[in-house]
């Protein structure tokens, strides 16, 4: 299963490991006939459209210490796949997946219960969470660049960063983002998407 060079092996060390990522994909093919968790189209390229694309930022800070959290978690991409691959590489990594839709912070659940994995949801809404502290914020298809920079100012600890996987506009959104705030910023290309990357962003503050 190789994606642009991208290959589970960049970042599984072990069986255990791959089992419970397969594990969290045959769960997922289940749960998605009842609700929407990823759009239907992309199952029959559930490795390369979300696993792989979730575990390249992860690849990015393997090392991070104290609490990553996962904004809008969804289906589980990236926050679930980060605490699958972290429960071995990385232990000691506190992962929070922050998801108000109760059926899908149900199946969260359920993943995190069936790979005996350590991971925490967080049942509300990302603007009304009380401050996470968070070392590293995350989030994928949840919102503009705007609205992701307020909710990673609320949740992020003054150091932290913010990894968000952006699409063919970034730049845009990037620009358009700087008129309301002060950021660093540096990106990533995308393995999974040669237009897409991913960004990193600290030091954020109201412009």
């Amino acid at each position: 299963m190789t994606v642009d060079g991208c290959s589970a092996a960049d970042l599984i060390v072990s069986r255990e490991t791959k089992a419970k990522l397969e594990k969290y994909a045959d769960l997922l093919i289940r749960w998605n006939q009842k609700i929407n968790l990823v759009s239907a189209s992309t199952i029959s390229d559930l490795w390369s459209r979300h696993f792989v694309d979730s575990a390249q930022v992860y690849k990015l800070f393997p090392a991070v210490q104290g609490v990553w959290a996962d904004l809008g978690s969804g289906g589980g991409f990236p926050g679930l796949v980060i605490a699958i691959i972290a429960n071995e590489l990385n232990p000691d990594l506190k992962v929070v997946l922050v998801e108000s839709d109760q059926r899908k912070a149900t199946f969260l659940r359920t993943v995190i219960r069936e790979t005996a994995i350590s991971a925490t949801v967080k049942i509300e809404r990302i603007e009304s969470l009380a401050p996470i502290g968070a070392d590293v914020v995350s989030a994928r298809a949840l919102a503009d660049l705007s609205n992701l920079l307020g909710y990673a100012q609320r949740h992020l600890r003054p150091e932290g960063i913010a990894l968000f996987q952006k699409g063919a506009i970034w730049q845009k959104e990037l620009a358009h983002a700087r008129k309301s705030w002060s950021f660093e910023s540096e990106h990533f290309k995308s393995v999974t998407a040669p237009e897409a990357v991913i960004l990193k962003i600290g030091r954020i503050a109201n412009a």
